[in-house]
């Protein structure tokens, strides 16, 4: 699944303000400054800091 780089341009973390980058593989959209990765469930980011899962320093490490 892809994610229209448009959209990408346009959504920012709900948390920190930042910028969000995208993880093809876990379909998800990352933010390192807030240390989340909200999921994309049916090509509809999910953006509540509720549905977020908590990056880890290995998840962190792993991302460029």
């Amino acid at each position: 699944m892809d994610i229209d780089p448009k959209l990408l341009e346009s959504l920012i973390c709900p948390v920190s303000q930042g910028a969000l980058s995208f993880d093809r593989e876990k379909s998800e959209l990352i933010s390192r400054k807030a240390r989340l990765a909200f999921p994309i469930r049916d090509g509809v980011p999910i953006m509540l800091e509720s549905e977020a899962r908590i990056l880890t320093d290995e998840d962190l490490r792993a991302r460029p």
